[in-house]
């Protein structure tokens, strides 16, 4: 972990230092995020940290951390998992090589379109998976599932079918299946922390990126990538974890409630991100960003390969994902 965010994990541990006879009586909840105050994912979490103050008299409180205050979702993810931070949330991306099983969501095209991963994620598979995560050695505790809509490039040129990516770097999440996701879909995709984007964007190191609306709008990509092409290649929902280290320390009466609240943020967030799908999908274009359609069912074709060699351990697993309606 860089030292820089080792150093504020730190910082943000102080905050609700206490000794362990008061611990059990009050906890500052440290919730961290990538995004900005206001966007879909951290504004179900400060909500869920009103709710629980609300219904703890206090004795629990959350103290959020956006916009990459902590690190990447990397270093978030190994803060929670020593007790430096509470709520981390992270997308199934940065989780798939932390719990195995979550990769099949990481497959490309392998949602038909957002309203069926919701399906999924709200149903008997999405419970599992979240099951498997608290059950597994990665000491964190699956809280819920988030929408992260759909992922398209970004750059400054169109990306209609595979022939338009030849010889570009795209930045993709540090995951071997994305890499060679983009890899198989015609352009040279490159592992890299989301907190390094934008200036690598600016200064050239990579030619364009891939992501929703509300993040390109977020964190300003728009400025350095004015075309916007609808590949529709990856539906990635997220998860927010909880660090096990601290769950321990909590009372059974106080899982239960952070429990109910946070099946409270799931859906909560799900109208929010709706919603600001569609102003960001606006906003943008109102700042010059062109949409461009794109021939998806090439880039399926083109990335079959990718399912071939990682989809086949969850083949069971993939039926059902199929087979739900």
């Amino acid at each position: 972990m860089p030292a820089r965010y080792f150093t504020a994990a730190v910082a943000a541990a102080l905050v609700s230092a206490a000794s362990p006879a008061l611990a059990q009586q009050k906890m500052v909840i440290k919730a961290a995020d990538v995004h900005p105050l206001g966007y879909p994912t951290v504004e179900a979490v400060v909500r869920m940290g009103k709710k629980l103050e609300a219904a703890s008299s206090g004795r629990l409180t959350v103290q959020m951390y956006p916009q990459m205050q902590l690190g990447g979702e990397k270093e978030m993810i190994e803060q929670a998992q020593v007790g430096a931070l509470q709520i981390a949330r992270v997308s199934v991306g940065a989780l798939g090589p932390v719990v195995d099983e979550l990769n099949v969501f990481n497959l490309p095209f392998i949602f038909r379109d957002e309203a069926h991963m919701r399906k999924v994620i709200d149903g008997p598979i999405g419970e599992e998976l979240l099951q498997k995560v608290t059950s597994s050695p990665a000491r964190l505790v699956a809280l819920g599932w988030m929408d992260a809509g759909t992922r398209n490039v970004y750059s400054n040129k169109p990306v209609t079918k595979p022939a338009d990516l030849k010889g570009m770097k795209v930045r993709m999440m540090g995951n071997p299946i994305f890499v060679e996701t983009m890899n198989a879909m015609g352009g040279n995709g490159v592992a890299m922390g989301f907190n390094e984007l934008y200036s690598a964007m600016q200064t050239g190191v990579v030619d364009g990126a891939e992501n929703n609306e509300p993040t390109v709008l977020a964190q300003n990509h728009y400025q350095v990538a004015k075309i916007y092409s609808l590949t529709g290649h990856l539906i990635i929902p997220e998860m927010f974890v909880f660090s096990k280290v601290s769950w321990d320390k909590l009372s059974k009466d106080d899982q239960a409630l952070v429990k109910k609240v946070s099946r409270e943020a799931q859906m909560e967030q799900r109208g929010l991100w709706d919603d600001k799908t569609a102003k960001a999908t606006e906003e943008l274009k109102a700042k010059g960003v062109q949409f461009v359609p794109a021939d998806k069912q090439a880039f399926f074709k083109a990335t079959q390969p990718v399912r071939d060699k990682y989809g086949a351990k969850y083949s069971a697993l993939l039926t059902r994902i199929l087979d739900t309606k």
